[in-house]
Formats: structure tokens, C-alpha cells, sequence
């Protein structure tokens, strides 16, 4: 567990400039639900398109081609 102190604004000073994709993803590593979607895409070993695609879009994730 963290020990940062959610409530002091220095705890979060480096949000200023960190990309809005870092922002995001700040967020989104904290979610139980993405941590247990991801885990059950990674079961599958060699997941179809459509699975990563839905993946994809439920988390609103985008990867370089």
C-alpha cells in the first residue's frame, strides 16, 4: 500500500507535467475490473483480434501499429 497522504497536494505535485496518457494511466492501474480483464486476456495466451479489440475499447486503450 502507499503511503502517500492522498489529501496533501505535494503528494501529487509531479501530476503537473506528467502526459495525459500517464494521467490515464495512473487511473486506470488503480481498477480492480482492468487488473481482472487484463488477467483473463492474458489466460488465453494468443488472444483473437476480436477479444483485443474489445479489450481495447472497453478500457479505451490505444496501441502503435
Amino acid at each position: 500500500m502507499l503511503s502517500i497522504d492522498w489529501r496533501s497536494p505535494a503528494a501529487y505535485q509531479h501530476a503537473e507535467t506528467i502526459p495525459a496518457a500517464g494521467f490515464a494511466w495512473e487511473y486506470l492501474r488503480r481498477d480492480d475490473n482492468y487488473h481482472r480483464d487484463f488477467q483473463k486476456i492474458g489466460r488465453l495466451g494468443n488472444p483473437s483480434a476480436r477479444s483485443l479489440a474489445a479489450f481495447s475499447k472497453r478500457w479505451g486503450l490505444r496501441f502503435p501499429v
